[in-house]
């Protein structure tokens, strides 16, 4: 008998490493749910995708009832199987902490963390039903060192780090496995919402990045590391050399790490 389609509900679907990772899994034989707050996105991701292998429906992550009628709408159309949760919807807010507007911390918050924590709860039952099943949290490299003027941002992808390494091992005794994703800089509409500097200037991240040679991975190599993550035995997926290396000095040479924060990100405010 053969084995049953495998399924991956992705937020956020509707650009970016969402997108690029739904398309990847589709190509693949997955059938996808596509979830995203922007309709028009969703409607242009959907369009890529086989119609008979992908469900679409909008939806705010901060929605705990939208949740819950996304998740049963994707049992519906999977015979209650969840092979993966693709926690992956986030949004870029930054600039230092104490010009923040509270509406832009609080939509940081309430994505980027709460929102992933509302999507485990809301797709925990069908994940215990599913043989195999798995979550992967999108964090990124700001979950791993601590950047000016991103702090927000980086609480919230530090605590995504923290939360995928405590319910992996919470969610043994059901046999559902939580890793992370953790993104170098990704060629996505992020880099355009985040500062790179305290000036109150207009540069964003990309600018800083492309004038010093930064290295701005496609959202493929992100969807492959996704893949990865999908099928591999580690708890966190780095997501480009750059990323590699920044958890290893993150780890091992700290000071040389912040020293070099202060250098790319301090010296322009």
């Amino acid at each position: 008998m053969a084995d049953p389609q495998k399924t991956i509900f992705v937020t956020g679907a509707g650009s970016g490493i969402g997108r690029a990772t739904a398309k990847l899994f589709a190509e693949r034989g997955w059938f996808v749910g596509l979830f995203d707050v922007n309709p028009t996105g969703l409607e242009e991701t959907a369009a890529m995708l086989p119609e008979g292998q992908r469900i679409s429906m909008p939806f705010d992550v901060r929605d705990r009832a939208g949740w819950t009628r996304a998740v049963e709408t994707f049992g519906q159309a999977t015979n209650r199987r969840m092979h993966l949760l693709f926690n992956n919807a986030g949004v870029g807010k930054g600039g230092p902490i104490d010009e923040m507007a509270p509406d832009d911390i609080d939509l940081t918050l309430d994505v980027n963390l709460k929102g992933v924590i509302n999507g485990v709860n809301a797709a925990l039952p069908l994940l215990r039903e599913t043989p195999g099943a798995r979550i992967i949290n999108v964090a990124s490299v700001a979950g791993v060192f601590g950047a000016p003027n991103l702090a927000v941002y980086c609480a919230t992808k530090f605590g995504v780090r923290g939360l995928t390494e405590a319910l992996d091992v919470e969610f043994s005794k059901y046999g559902v496995r939580v890793v992370s994703l953790m993104p170098w800089f990704i060629d996505t509409a992020i880099l355009d919402g985040l500062p790179s500097s305290s000036d109150g200037s207009n540069r964003r991240i990309r600018d800083t990045l492309v004038e010093n040679k930064t290295p701005i991975y496609p959202v493929s190599m992100a969807a492959e590391r996704a893949w990865d993550a999908a099928h591999g035995n580690d708890i966190h997926y780095m997501v480009g050399k750059e990323a590699e290396r920044a958890r290893f000095f993150a780890r091992f040479l700290p000071s040389v790490m912040r020293n070099q924060i202060k250098k790319q990100f301090v010296s322009e405010g």
